[in-house]
């Protein structure tokens, strides 16, 4: 199968560079368990979309471990990581028992990856709606993945993260505070990536803006990827990051459009 062209939608943002500072090119993809917008799983199209990106720390969305037929029950963490090799953590949200029985236990949720080692990782809990569950009530959860990477002398704190989708907002304004509250336990630079399932005039999104900037104030819709009318897809960065560029890519490997941001992170990062 033939895979998409990546086409650039550059945005770029007024910055003011922080002294001195090191560039990081941070990217975030939801990539729909590794089917296109054709609903066809091909993982190596998939792939070829990241690797495109030529992105060094990449937050991934909807992410099957061993999860079912969808994804041929493949580990898309560790794949992915393997042919881009580069460095994973996978955050589950869902950790379910093997179907079929026997086999490695079934799991879903997000993951970043890193050209960089990464020196710390945590799955940190948020408020969350199951899909799981009969009649679910929002109570804690995991899948809000933080990693701790050392990029050429900065100590960079890099979030993935996948917010609730449904019409109602209530839920995600609510995630929206329990990740402020785990980004405040943090010191240095900080970069926040992410399907937020809202655009970012979104009410639910307003207590973001502040701790943090969005990356790509002017850049383009995310989703549905072939034709997108929705910016869901977020670089947010804390305000000691410089960014320099950002750029959302026409393809449907998945269907969100993934969106690279070129940053420059300030050394001094502890």
């Amino acid at each position: 199968m033939p895979h998409d062209p990546l086409v650039p939608h550059d945005s770029r943002v007024p910055s003011v560079p922080h002294s001195p500072s090191v560039p990081l090119r941070v990217a975030t993809y939801n990539i729909h368990a590794g089917a296109g917008e054709d609903d066809v799983f091909d993982l190596e199209r998939t792939a070829a979309a990241i690797r495109g990106l030529r992105a060094d720390v990449i937050g991934l969305e909807e992410v099957d471990v061993h999860w079912g037929a969808r994804s041929d029950f493949t580990d898309e963490a560790r794949e992915l990581a393997a042919r881009l090799r580069m460095r994973f953590f996978f955050a589950p949200i869902y950790d379910l028992p093997a179907d079929p029985a026997g086999g490695p236990r079934r799991q879903y949720g997000v993951a970043v990856l890193s050209r960089f080692p990464v020196r710390d990782a945590q799955n940190h809990e948020i408020t969350r709606l199951s899909t799981q569950t009969p009649d679910p009530v929002p109570a804690p959860a995991p899948g809000f993945a933080e990693v701790t990477v050392r990029v050429r002398g900065a100590r960079v704190h890099v979030y993935a993260t996948h917010l609730d989708y449904r019409a109602d907002p209530s839920v995600r304004r609510v995630q929206v505070d329990d990740m402020l509250a785990v980004l405040a336990r943090d010191p240095g630079p900080k970069i926040l990536v992410g399907d937020f399932n809202a655009e970012p005039d979104a009410p639910e999104l307003a207590r973001l803006w502040g701790p943090l900037v969005d990356a790509a104030p002017s850049g383009g819709k995310t989703y549905p990827a072939a034709d997108p009318v929705r910016r869901i897809d977020l670089v947010t960065v804390s305000p000691d990051v410089a960014v320099t560029g950002t750029h959302d890519y026409a393809t449907t490997a998945s269907d969100h459009r993934p969106v690279v941001a070129d940053l420059l992170v300030p050394r001094h990062g502890r």
